[in-house]
């Protein structure tokens, strides 16, 4: 997956790059295109592995990631993450029911999968 693709999802979303949780965001999304197992663990098994890359904790990757999920969410472009997830969030979307759906938005708009 072209990190280009997802660096302009995120931003389209509302999500800039003045954010730490905006280099974890990118990521964490790489990762999961990779290997859909981070999906279904990401507190035991992405967290870590983007803090190991990064020099940082899992929790301050969690509390990054919740933070322009967040920012999304309130400020950003909400309606097009409901278009995206292909039904409508009555509220903020997890950290894990986020990535999945930028996941899988990506994977069904890319001629190369991995």
């Amino acid at each position: 997956m072209k990190e280009q693709k997802i660096q302009r999802l995120v931003r389209t979303l509302g999500i800039g790059a003045t954010y730490r949780g905006y280099r974890y965001l990118n990521y964490g999304i790489q990762l999961c295109m990779q290997d859909e197992n981070y999906l279904l663990s990401v507190s035991k098994l992405l967290y870590p592995q983007i803090a190991k890359e990064y020099q940082a904790t899992s929790s301050s990757v969690e509390r990054d990631i919740r933070t322009v999920i967040n920012v999304c969410w309130e400020k950003g472009n909400r309606q097009l993450l409901e278009e995206i997830s292909l039904r409508p969030l009555s509220a903020r979307p997890t950290s894990s029911v986020f990535l999945d759906i930028l996941v899988d938005h990506l994977r069904q708009n890319s001629s190369d999968t991995k």
